[in-house]
């Protein structure tokens, strides 16, 4: 299915949240979920099935000043 993810155009498999995640090879303890303007918890992401056309932001810690 084709989701926009941090604003780019992906074609995916992924069925859920967290399973997109892996998918795109996002990983690590602290990320931030959002599906079409909504958060979406850590703990709801296997839950949080997925449409065609949805709108997702992750966001991750960066280094830096």
């Amino acid at each position: 299915m084709k989701l926009t993810v941090n604003g780019q155009s992906h074609e995916v498999a992924a069925g859920t949240l967290a399973a997109l995640l892996v998918e795109l090879d996002f990983q690590g303890g602290w990320l931030a979920t959002a599906l079409n303007g909504d958060v979406v918890p850590a703990g709801e992401r296997d839950r949080c099935l997925l449409a065609e056309g949805d709108r997702i932001e992750i966001l991750s810690p960066m280094k830096g000043g």
